[in-house]
C-alpha cells in the first residue's frame, strides 16, 4: 500500500470508531448488547486504566495496546480511536469550507505550547494522587464525548424519534414508538455545553489545537511519542520547500523551512502523506542516519500540485442549515412530544396540600454493583454511558451530592426515575469499573440505601385520605401499610428489607418534599430476602369444579 493512501484508511477508522461510540451513547431502546459495548470501548484510554486498577485483569487491559500502538507509529490513538479526536477533525473538515477566506483554510507551524500541556498533565495526575479526579473527568477525551451525546445530542436523537413516530402513526404505521424525554438538571447541561464551546472553537480556529495543549491523554502519550520506532519525518532530498505538508496539518507541527516535523505533537493524521507531491514525507526510525548524497526524487504519476491564489467562492447556505440545525432543534427539545398515558391506567394520586418537613439526606446513593461512594467516586469518570443506557433514568450527573469531587458524576435521583428490580445494566456497560457487573439475584439483595417515613408529609396524616402508593410500588414488601385512624393505613418501613431502590420515593405524590425518601449508605449493606408467604388452603375440588 503506497504512504498517500494511509489518510483514507485513517479516515475509515477513524469514522467507524466515530459512529459506533455514538450508537452506544445514542442507544434508546437497548438493542446494543453489553458484550458489544465493552468491545467498542476496549481502547478508550483512561476508562480502561480505570478498570485495570479495580479488576487488574489483561482482559480489561486496552490501554496497553494504546500504549504499544503509540511505540510503534505515535499517537493514533488520537487520530482514529478517540471519538472527541474524530470530532475535532469534522468540526475542522466543515470550517475550512465555510470560510470566505479560502487562505485561511490552510495551517501553519506554531510553537509548542509545552509549559501549559504539561502543566495541565502535572496537575492532572497531581489531584489524582491525592484522590481528587474531578480535573481529569473535566478534560478526559472519552468522557466530554459521552456527555455531549447523553445530555446534548440524546435529546436531540429522542425527539426526532417522537416526531417521527407521530407522523408515522397519523400514516397507520408502527415502526417507531415515543420515548419519555425526562427533565435535564442544569449542571449536566452547562459544563458539556461549556467544553463543547471550548473544543469546537479551538478546532475552528487551530485544527487540534484542544490535542495538544489541554488534553491530559493527548500530553501523555505524547511522551511516549518521544520513543516511537516509525516517525513521520520529511526526506530532505525528495523535498523540494512546496509548503503543501505545512498547510494541511492540523497538529501545526510540520515546519516547511527547518523540514522538521515535531513528532511530539503529531496526531498521525497522515494529511501529509496524502497532499506532498514527491513522496517528501516517509517514516524514520531512530537509529536512521541520512544518505551523504540523495538521490533525485521520482515524481509521482499525478502532476505536481502548486498553491496559486484561491479565489472566493459562494457561501453554502445547506452546510451552515446541517451545523445550526441540530443546535435550533436542541434549544427546543422540551418542546416536543413526550409519552402519552396509556388507556386504561390508573390516575395518579395527587396531593392537595404542600408537604412541610424538608427531606433530610444523609448521604447520597450511588448505583448498584459501585460497592460504595469512595470506591465509585474516585474510579467513575463521569462518562455518562450509566446515565445513558439507563432504562428508567433514575441515574442522573450529580452536583455537589458527593462534593466538590464528584461533580457530573452520576448518582441516583429518585425524583425521574426508580432503580428497576431487574435491571443490571449500569453495571454491565461500565467501562471503567466504577460500577462493577453482579449477578441479578446479588443485585436484588444489594441495599444501596434506606427508606425513610416523615409521617408529618404523608398525605394520610396530613389530608385524612388514603394513599399507599410507595407499598404498591416496593418490590420487596419492606414497606407495608399498618392500621392507622379508623379504616386509614399508613405507611410502615422495614428497613431489613429494604434495597434502597427508589420505587417508593418515585411513587410519593406529596411536594415539594417526599413523605418517604431514600437516606443513602455510603458502604452497600446486603438485604435480607423478602419472605414469602404460602396460603394454607383446603381446596374441595368437587366443589369447585362440579362439572
Amino acid at each position: 500500500m503506497k504512504l498517500e493512501h494511509l489518510k483514507y484508511v485513517r479516515v475509515g477508522v477513524s469514522l467507524l470508531f466515530f459512529v459506533l461510540t455514538a450508537i452506544v451513547f445514542l442507544d434508546f431502546s437497548s438493542l446494543v448488547p453489553p458484550a458489544f459495548v465493552g468491545g467498542v470501548l476496549y481502547l478508550q484510554f483512561v476508562p480502561s486504566i480505570e478498570k485495570f486498577l479495580t479488576l487488574f485483569s489483561i482482559g480489561v487491559a486496552g490501554f496497553f495496546v494504546v500504549l504499544l500502538l503509540t511505540l510503534l507509529f505515535g499517537r493514533v490513538y488520537c487520530s482514529t480511536i478517540c471519538p472527541l479526536g474524530t470530532f475535532q477533525d469534522v468540526i475542522s473538515f466543515v470550517a475550512r469550507r465555510l470560510q470566505k477566506n479560502k487562505k485561511k483554510k490552510f495551517y501553519r507551524v506554531s510553537p509548542p505550547k509545552n509549559l501549559l500541556r504539561y502543566g495541565i498533565l502535572g496537575a492532572t495526575l497531581l489531584a489524582l494522587v491525592f484522590g481528587y479526579g474531578l480535573l481529569l473527568n473535566l478534560l478526559d477525551p472519552f468522557s466530554n464525548f459521552g456527555r455531549f451525546c447523553t445530555n446534548l445530542f440524546r435529546p436531540v436523537v429522542l425527539g426526532a424519534n417522537n416526531v417521527g413516530a407521530r407522523v408515522s402513526d397519523s400514516l397507520g404505521l408502527y415502526w417507531l414508538y415515543r420515548v419519555e424525554i425526562k427533565n435535564i438538571g442544569l449542571e449536566a447541561l452547562v459544563f458539556p455545553v461549556m467544553m463543547l464551546g471550548l473544543v469546537g472553537w479551538l478546532a475552528y480556529k487551530r485544527g487540534r489545537l484542544y490535542c495538544n495543549t489541554v488534553c491530559p491523554v493527548g500530553s501523555l502519550l505524547s511522551l511516549v511519542s518521544r520513543y516511537a520506532i516509525f516517525r513521520i519525518a520529511i526526506d530532505e532530498g525528495d523535498c523540494k520547500g512546496c509548503g503543501l505538508c505545512e498547510k494541511v496539518c492540523k497538529s501545526e507541527c510540520i515546519d516547511r523551512k527547518l523540514k522538521t516535523v515535531d513528532f511530539d505533537r503529531c496526531v498521525g493524521c497522515f494529511n501529509c502523506f496524502e497532499i506532498c507531491p514527491r513522496d517528501g514525507m516517509v517514516f524514520r526510525t531512530p537509529w536512521h542516519r541520512p544518505a551523504p548524497h540523495a538521490r533525485p526524487a521520482p515524481a509521482r504519476r499525478h502532476p505536481v500540485v502548486k498553491t496559486p491564489e484561491l479565489k472566493e467562492a459562494p457561501v453554502d447556505e445547506r452546510r451552515r442549515q446541517i451545523i445550526f440545525g441540530p443546535l435550533a432543534a436542541l434549544a427546543a427539545w422540551q418542546g416536543l412530544p413526550q409519552v402519552e398515558k396509556k388507556p386504561g391506567e390508573k390516575k395518579p394520586i395527587v396531593a392537595k396540600k404542600p408537604s412541610t418537613v424538608p427531606v433530610r439526606r444523609t448521604s447520597a446513593v450511588s448505583p448498584p454493583g459501585s460497592q460504595s461512594i469512595e470506591h465509585f467516586t474516585s474510579v467513575c469518570t463521569a462518562c455518562h454511558l450509566c446515565v445513558s443506557a439507563c432504562p428508567t433514568r433514575v441515574l442522573a450527573p450529580a452536583f455537589l451530592q458527593y462534593g466538590i469531587s464528584g461533580i457530573l458524576q452520576p448518582t441516583m435521583e429518585y425524583g425521574s426515575g426508580y432503580c428497576n428490580y431487574d435491571c443490571v445494566i449500569c453495571g454491565d456497560v461500565c467501562p471503567s469499573g466504577a460500577i462493577l457487573p453482579i449477578p441479578l439475584e446479588q443485585k436484588k439483595l444489594s441495599q444501596l440505601g434506606v427508606a425513610k417515613f416523615v409521617k408529618e408529609n404523608c398525605i394520610v396524616e396530613t389530608e385524612g385520605t388514603d394513599c399507599g402508593a410507595c407499598s404498591e410500588h416496593c418490590p420487596t414488601k419492606a414497606v407495608n401499610m399498618v392500621p392507622y385512624k379508623g379504616k386509614l393505613v399508613i405507611p410502615e418501613v422495614k428497613s431489613d428489607y429494604c434495597i434502597g431502590c427508589g420505587a417508593c420515593e418515585h411513587a410519593c405524590p406529596t411536594k415539594p418534599y417526599k413523605a418517604i425518601y431514600v437516606d443513602g449508605n455510603p458502604i452497600h449493606k446486603v438485604a435480607k430476602k423478602a419472605e414469602t408467604k404460602q396460603i394454607d388452603q383446603k381446596v374441595d375440588y368437587k366443589e369447585a369444579f362440579p362439572f
